[in-house]
């Protein structure tokens, strides 16, 4: 099955709005700044970027929430974040696309994060990281961890954003692994490789290629048009699988599309629907918010799958960390 019938599409849609998601992880605030080039800085061999615009939006798990919420299921964000000016715009947009907010935890002793990328003609010239990367702190911790308590019963499925920030420690993940197996909970996580967690237990893990090689310690090599016949590809998902033992293994594959992975059954490759990429950033954010909801929905891992590849195919045309509608999903699957 390379693709599934609109009348399934539809079902599986239907069915989002009844569906309750909490995301836990690190959440940032992204700046864009708009110009143009026209010139090139007489201080350095730069370019000059003149000021048209600038826009805010959520990210990282943030814009997992926001993805979830486009698509209408009801989720809720459990994170930590300053208190400062940011975190306050960052909770305003949040609350304007739907975001339950209430378990986000705000702490002194920590900046929000801020991403500020700098585009010219629809091309990122530079981005600007203002962040820590230090653990959250044990009051911190115990705080975020009573609101994962407190909303875990009325969740449908739990997604868990690392993106090396901090939020998410090993302590509290192996509690929420504990919360979810206890209870029955399907648990996606999007890994980052560098923050050294044990990943094991888990229903859904979604890393991109290079992440999936550095999970697995395997040096990665020349990519094949195949990935079916890409050997060492093969060989690092057969060592997640036997190392993590996680339910589902998707792994992007940009241009390639993605590949699902269950111990004791074939890869299957799914290509691409993209017609057009103009920015990647937060496809993996929609790839995991889409793939969970579909199977909450009820959807078997190949139609989850599929359904995800779709609403890929739709952010990555974007520019900006982008999220997808059930009325693009519909469309995208309409084309022939």
């Amino acid at each position: 099955m390379k693709n599934i019938p609109l009348a399934r599409v539809q079902r599986i849609l239907d069915s989002l709005e009844t569906l309750r998601v909490l995301v836990i992880g690190d959440i940032m605030l992204d700046q864009f700044i708009w110009g143009s080039v026209r010139r090139i800085s007489p201080e350095a061999p730069v370019p000059v970027v003149e000021f048209e615009r600038e826009s805010f939006m959520p990210g990282g798990a943030a814009n997992v929430a926001r993805n979830l919420t486009c698509l209408k299921a009801r989720t809720s964000l459990l994170s930590v974040i300053g208190r400062d000016p940011s975190a306050k715009m960052l909770r305003s947009l949040l609350i304007a696309q739907n975001v339950e907010c209430s378990g986000l935890v705000s702490s002194p002793n920590r900046p929000t994060s801020v991403k500020t990328r700098i585009i010219a003609h629809q091309q990122q010239m530079v981005r600007v990281d203002r962040e820590t990367t230090q653990p959250i702190d044990a009051n911190a911790e115990g705080r975020l961890l009573a609101e994962i308590h407190k909303q875990l019963p009325e969740a449908d499925a739990v997604i868990v954003g690392d993106y090396g920030k901090g939020v998410i420690t090993q302590s509290l993940l192996n509690k929420v692994k504990d919360l979810c197996r206890a209870r029955g909970k399907w648990l996606s996580l999007d890994p980052k490789p560098v923050h050294h967690l044990d990943l094991a237990g888990l229903s859904l893990i979604t890393p991109n290629r290079k992440e999936a090689f550095e999970l697995a310690g395997i040096p990665d090599g020349a990519r094949h048009g195949d990935p079916l016949k890409d050997t060492r590809l093969m060989a690092a998902t057969s060592a997640l699988l036997e190392r993590l033992a996680p339910a589902l293994l998707l792994i992007t594959l940009g241009d390639l599309g993605m590949l699902l992975c269950r111990r004791n059954d074939k890869p299957i490759h799914i290509p691409t629907v993209a017609q057009e990429v103009f920015d990647v950033s937060g496809a993996g954010d929609t790839v995991i918010a889409s793939f969970t909801l579909a199977i909450a929905a009820g959807a078997s891992p190949l139609e989850a799958a599929i359904f995800s590849n779709h609403a890929a195919g739709v952010v990555v045309g974007k520019v900006g960390t982008a999220s997808v509608t059930q009325e693009e999903l519909l469309k995208s699957f309409s084309k022939k």
